[in-house]
C-alpha cells in the first residue's frame, strides 16, 4: 500500500511530508530512502516501492520541505539540474538530520523494531551523518557528497554503514575518497566499496546516470546489509 503521511518535526517547526510504501507482507523492519538533490521523484519513489515488496515498511522525507516543498526534479534535464543545486545551497544538512530522526521515530511508531536508511548524493551525505549522530540502526550511502570533510565524526558511529564509491565521481574528487578511505578503511563498523570508472548516479533507478550492472551490484549489496543488521 501506498500513501503519503505527514511527519512531525523533531525541531518544532512544522511537518515533514513523506512517501510510504507498506508491505504485502508482516512488517520485518522500517527503511528510510533519502533523496538526492532532486526531491522525492519517481526514481525515489520507486526506491520505496522496491523495499516495501521486500517485505520493508519504506519511507521519502520531503528533504526540502522547508523551502520548496513538493519538489520533483529530473536531472537529465538541465534547467531542472541547475534548480537543484540551487537547492542544495540553501539546505541546511545539521537539519536534515533531525529530519531523519523524526522519520526514525516515526517508523518505529509504526511497529518497526529496527531501522535502517539508504541515502543518495546529498542523502548518501545524511546516511553518513545518521550514523554519526543518530540512533539508526544500519546506514547505507550512495555517492554521498563531502563526507571528507566530515570525517571527524567517525569514532561517532556505533552502528554498522556502508558507502558505495563511484571512482570517477565527478563530485567527490580523488583526493577526497583517499581521505575517506584513510579514515573508514580500518573503522569496525563501516564497509566501504569501490565501483571502478563509474560516476556520481550511477544507482539511480532510471535516466541517463544509471549504470545497469553497478546497479545491480551496489543494490543486491545494501539489501543483503540491511537484511543482515535489521534482523
Amino acid at each position: 500500500m501506498i500513501e503519503t503521511v505527514q511527519i512531525e518535526s523533531i525541531k518544532g517547526d512544522g511537518t515533514i511530508p513523506a512517501y510510504v510504501a507498506r508491505p504485502a507482507t508482516p512488517l520485518s523492519a522500517g527503511i528510510i530512502v533519502i533523496p538526492e538533490i532532486f526531491g522525492v521523484n519517481d526514481g525515489i519513489r520507486q526506491k520505496c516501492d522496491k523495499w516495501a515488496a521486500a517485505g520493508y515498511l519504506a519511507i521519502a522525507p520531503d528533504i526540502f520541505w522547508r523551502f520548496a516543498p513538493g519538489v520533483e526534479l529530473d536531472p537529465d534535464v538541465p534547467d531542472q539540474l541547475q534548480e537543484a543545486f540551487g537547492y542544495f545551497q540553501q539546505y541546511d544538512p545539521a537539519l536534515g538530520v533531525y529530519d531523519i530522526e523524526a522519520a526514525i521515530r516515526w517508523l518505529r511508531g509504526q511497529g518497526a523494531a529496527k531501522v535502517g536508511c539508504a541515502g543518495y548524493c546529498l542523502g548518501g551525505r545524511l546516511a553518513y551523518m545518521a550514523a554519526a549522530r543518530t540512533d539508526v540502526d544500519a546506514s547505507v550511502g550512495y555517492y554521498g557528497v563531502m563526507i571528507d570533510t566530515m570525517l571527524d565524526e567517525a569514532h561517532h558511529i556505533a552502528k554498522p554503514l556502508m558507502l558505495h564509491i563511484p571512482t570517477a565521481d565527478h563530485f567527490v574528487a580523488p583526493a577526497a575518497q583517499a581521505a575517506i578511505h584513510a579514515a573508514l578503511d580500518d573503522h569496525p563498523r563501516v564497509t566501504l566499496h569501490d565501483y571502478v570508472g563509474l560516476d556520481h548516479g550511477f544507482a539511480a533507478e532510471m535516466g541517463d546516470r544509471r549504470d545497469k550492472a553497478g546497479a545491480e551490484l551496489a543494490d543486491s549489496r545494501t539489501m543483503a546489509f540491511l537484511k543482515e543488521n535489521l534482523a
